[in-house]
């Protein structure tokens, strides 16, 4: 039995030489060879060593790049929040105006108060009378010029008053120089029957008019005359 135990033994050792001796067989390494891809189709072939066709690889899909967002800065934020409440703010102001403006003209508009003052008493409220027309009227009578005592330096008139003296307010002395317009020089009163003009050139010649004068207006003329010289 130790004789057989020592052959096994050995047979054991001698097939681990014989293993550790044998060379190892290596597997040809395939070697791919890159075909380029044909335009039409855009798909890429490859061959092994032995020529073989590898099945197609589609091309890779491009990968879109995302560019990360920057987060806004404090002052930017600061601003557009400022930019927000104004805006909230003129929003308010105009909602307001325009509904009080509404308001208004919604409202009935008030009616003034007539102050006493606006409006006189009776016993404050002029009375305009109209003088009663006159029945008769009469130009003054006998008109005359005379020169003034102590030379021709001044022209008198003289008249004499109207028989129709009802409404009589007195007289209007009018001159009219080298046939021009007559311009009232004096009034006066119904008791005066005489007026003094001076002479300023003797150049010229001025015409005279004396009138009656009623309270209703109304006038009576007499005849005129005129002078050489100018008077005024």
């Amino acid at each position: 039995k130790a004789v057989a135990k020592k052959a096994v033994a050995k047979k054991a050792v001698a097939k681990k030489a014989v293993a550790k001796k044998a060379p190892v067989k290596k597997r040809a390494a395939t070697s791919k060879i890159i075909i380029p891809p044909v335009p039409v189709t855009g798909v890429t072939r490859t061959q092994d060593a032995a020529g073989a066709a590898t099945p197609p690889v589609p091309p890779a899909s491009p990968v879109l790049a995302i560019k990360p967002v920057a987060a806004p800065k404090y002052g930017a934020s600061g601003r557009i929040l400022g930019i927000v409440i104004l805006g909230i703010i003129i929003l308010s102001l105009i909602s307001w105006s325009l509904s009080k403006k509404s308001s208004d003209e919604a409202a009935p508009a008030p009616i003034p108060a007539e102050s006493a003052s606006a409006q006189p008493s009776p016993s404050q409220t002029p009375v305009m009378t109209q003088a009663p027309a006159v029945a008769a009227v009469e130009a003054p009578g006998r008109f005359i010029g005379n020169w003034a005592k102590g030379g021709k330096s001044a022209m008198v008139l003289t008249w004499k008053a109207p028989m129709a003296t009802d409404g009589l307010t007195g007289y209007k002395v009018e001159t009219r120089y080298n046939l021009g317009d007559w311009k009232v020089i004096s009034e006066l009163p119904a008791t005066q029957l005489s007026l003094e003009i001076p002479k300023i050139s003797d150049a010229g010649e001025t015409s005279f008019r004396v009138s009656s004068v009623y309270a209703d207006g109304q006038s009576a003329a007499a005849k005129a005359f005129g002078f050489a010289g100018q008077f005024e």
